[in-house]
């Protein structure tokens, strides 16, 4: 992959991040809210978060210091 696909791989990971927030945020205001899913859906968020971090990690060039 070479940079402009790794950036716009980083901007659908951050647009699916945000949307699990709203999606989280929204399920916990209900008063029947389902915790099984919730924790589903936090848990897929931890797992964007990190693939953010690795494709990140793959822009940034190594520099030795």
């Amino acid at each position: 992959m070479d940079e402009s696909d790794l950036e716009q791989r980083l901007g659908v990971l951050r647009i699916e991040h945000r949307d699990l927030d709203d999606a989280i945020a929204a399920l916990t205001s209900t008063a029947q809210a389902d915790q099984l899913q919730i924790a589903r859906l936090k848990r897929r968020k931890l797992r964007l978060r990190d693939e953010i971090a690795a494709v990140e990690d793959q822009l940034i060039p190594d520099i030795i210091a």
